[in-house]
């Protein structure tokens, strides 16, 4: 183990130190739409629409390798179907809105200077939890999800547009018996400083 993490400490070293004049570091903010659904049983399947904004820090190492932190609000969309809104008996609005605090870590490449694409791991955490359980469905739904996301951007100078594609992976379904993952499509402009 410890072998192990000498060999990668070692590695990121390289990374950093192989092309210093390429190294760039950047603060910027973004904000899009954001088309969410819930994928289970319980769940309507469409896509709806929501929004997300944030801001993010980039370090290019290479000329085209780089990583890239997020930190985003991001509102997903959801309605129970009719047959499960008579389980609850009418006592809430079958319309739930869910609003994470999302943290994608990603791995950039830049192939050529006007496109870059980007993939990674996201850890988001309901951020309205503490509403309560009719307002916000807080005993339906887990506090916290891991998802993977994979996209592209479209540099014009400080500016970029990008879209990515964000794949649940842990089940977020607190009380009812299916499984529940998030799936999103996020569309936005951004700009770096």
């Amino acid at each position: 183990m410890k072998k192990t993490l000498i060999t990668l400490a070692f590695g990121a070293l390289i990374l950093f130190t192989t092309s210093a004049k390429a190294q760039e570091f950047h603060l910027g903010a973004k904000a899009g739409a954001n088309l969410g659904k819930i994928d289970g049983a319980a769940y309507n399947q469409g896509f709806k629409l929501g929004y997300q904004l944030g801001g993010f820090a980039e370090f290019d190492f290479s000329d085209r390798w780089g990583v890239q932190g997020e930190v985003l609000f991001s509102q997903t969309n959801t309605e129970l179907k009719d047959n499960y809104q008579a389980v609850w008996k009418e006592k809430f609005n079958k319309k739930k809105t869910l609003n994470y605090v999302s943290v994608p870590v990603l791995l950039k490449y830049n192939p050529g200077g006007f496109i870059s694409l980007h993939a990674g791991p996201q850890f988001s955490f309901l951020a309205n939890s503490e509403d309560s359980t009719w307002e916000n469905g807080k005993k339906l739904f887990k506090g916290t999800d891991f998802s993977l996301l994979a996209g592209a951007e479209v540099n014009l100078g400080p500016l970029f547009a990008y879209g990515r594609y964000v794949w649940g992976y842990t089940d977020i379904n607190s009380a009812l018996t299916e499984k529940a993952t998030t799936q999103q499509i996020q569309l936005g402009v951004g700009v770096r400083f």
